[in-house]
């Protein structure tokens, strides 16, 4: 986790997902001025992702638009451990294996198994000199690869040369400023409740936001266990709508949908089918006075 903040380096890593791969050009620089970092996806349409501190800038020149937003939830990788590791060691059984290669480096293998069906086992590759996360495989309940990611290649970095800390765009081009991110949302406004939450995972996030297509702002809420993470959406159900209902899994993420009290409730997360069930039958309206 310090690693991934505190070093300078440059690589391409894959992402995997189901049959979906994707390639992603990230460099990354930490010295006086704060850390920096730059992602450009290599395949299909162009997108850029340039990050200081805790903003974000995304660039995406197919539909010309500039997006600024604020850091929510999940880390990006290869920053996805928690920097406090209590968190883990109470939903997880670390356990360290051999040595790989990885992108040119020896790395160490570790892997986490869940204590209980609300989580996904994982492997990291770990850099046995730096300490920088080289490969995460998330794995489902019968060994087999739901998703994966990891560096191809690596390179790390000296000197403060910041040239590169600029996206590649048109310039003749006028590109959409949008920087309506989420507001916060207040739980005294809320009237719903979540009760029997699975153990382990706490809110780290609340937001409401309006969503193109829909009339009503929608509620967001986030929850992790450090390393895991949960979004539940509430919204009101709108006439004339069909609702969502049911189980679909894409990948390692798991959705699930039900309707209750007039509300649309989606559960969004790459844990098991068990947790986003869980988490939506937790959501219980308050009693009207």
């Amino acid at each position: 986790s310090q690693a991934a903040r505190e070093l300078s380096y440059k690589g391409v890593f894959v992402y995997q997902s189901g049959n979906a791969s994707k390639s992603v050009q990230l460099t990354h620089m930490n010295y006086g001025q704060g850390e920096y970092a730059r992602m450009v996806v290599l395949d299909g349409a162009p997108r850029e992702v340039l990050s200081q501190g805790s903003d974000v800038v995304i660039f995406s020149p197919k539909n010309e638009k500039i997006m600024i937003e604020k850091k929510r939830g999940q880390n990006m990788f290869p920053a996805l451990l928690p920097s406090n590791m209590d968190a883990l060691k109470a939903s997880y059984l670390a356990q360290a294996g051999g040595t790989e290669r990885i992108g040119g480096r020896d790395a160490t293998v570790v892997s986490l198994s869940p204590k209980d069906q609300m989580r996904y086992c994982y492997k990291f590759w770990v850099d046995k000199e730096f300490g920088l996360l080289l490969k995460a495989v998330t794995l489902g309940e019968h060994g087999d690869a739901l998703e994966q990611i990891g560096f191809s290649q690596l390179t790390l970095m000296d000197g403060q040369n910041m040239d590169w800390f600029k996206p590649k765009f048109d310039p003749s081009k006028s590109y959409v400023m949008d920087q309506d991110g989420p507001a916060k949302a207040n739980s005294a406004d809320m009237d719903w409740d979540l009760t029997q939450l699975p153990a382990g995972y706490r809110k780290v996030d609340q937001v409401k936001q309006l969503v193109q297509g829909k009339g009503l702002p929608v509620t967001q809420m986030i929850f992790s266990d450090g390393l895991a993470s949960i979004s539940i959406f509430i919204e009101p159900l709108a006439k004339g709508v069909r609702p969502k209902v049911g189980h679909t899994i894409v990948g390692a993420t798991n959705f699930f949908a039900l309707v209750h009290e007039g509300h649309q409730v989606m559960v969004i997360g790459e844990v098991p089918e068990a947790a986003v069930t869980q988490f939506g039958n937790a959501v219980s309206f308050k009693v009207k006075k």
